[in-house]
């Protein structure tokens, strides 16, 4: 009885340990946007993150920042590198698919790559953030501030 037991508890440990394998295995081929966002964060608390693509194989991650800076994220298994790009300090080509963006990073030429997105809109969006040419338009900017109208009314 003893002996079945033992058998049992050896069976269920086992079988645990090959679900836990495949489950690290499957996240390290298909990482996590989310845990992906949150490295991020931690790695740079004070940038605000508006906008994000990633490419087809969900490997790489392009952030469009609150001030016009562009981040980048790449999965290496479970680990993330993560970079705060400033304007123009990249250099940008499309691929031949023209949905995808060959990037080189100057300052990290170990993360140069050529990155596929799922639509031509989405790389041509990614070059607008690596180059600083990105400017989306404001909805208060086309409504006048408080004191802009005071100082109509007043003249």
């Amino acid at each position: 009885m003893l002996w079945l037991l033992l058998l049992a508890v050896i069976v269920a440990v086992g079988a645990f340990y090959m679900r836990m394998n495949a489950r690290a295995e499957r996240d390290a081929e298909n990482p996590d946007a989310g845990s992906a966002i949150v490295e991020f964060g931690r790695a740079f608390p004070d940038e605000a993150i508006r906008a994000l693509h990633s490419t087809t194989d969900r490997k790489a991650i392009f952030l469009r920042l609150h001030d016009g800076k562009a981040g980048f994220i790449q999965s290496h298994g479970t680990h993330y590198v993560c970079h705060v790009i400033h304007p123009g300090k990249v250099r940008v080509n499309t691929s031949e698919s023209g949905r995808g963006l060959i990037v080189h990073f100057p300052d990290f030429a170990y993360l140069d790559n050529a990155f596929e997105f799922q639509t031509a809109a989405e790389a041509a969006e990614v070059s607008l953030w690596l180059l600083g040419s990105f400017g989306p338009r404001s909805e208060l900017e086309d409504v006048p501030s408080e004191a802009a109208q005071t100082a109509q009314t007043i003249d």
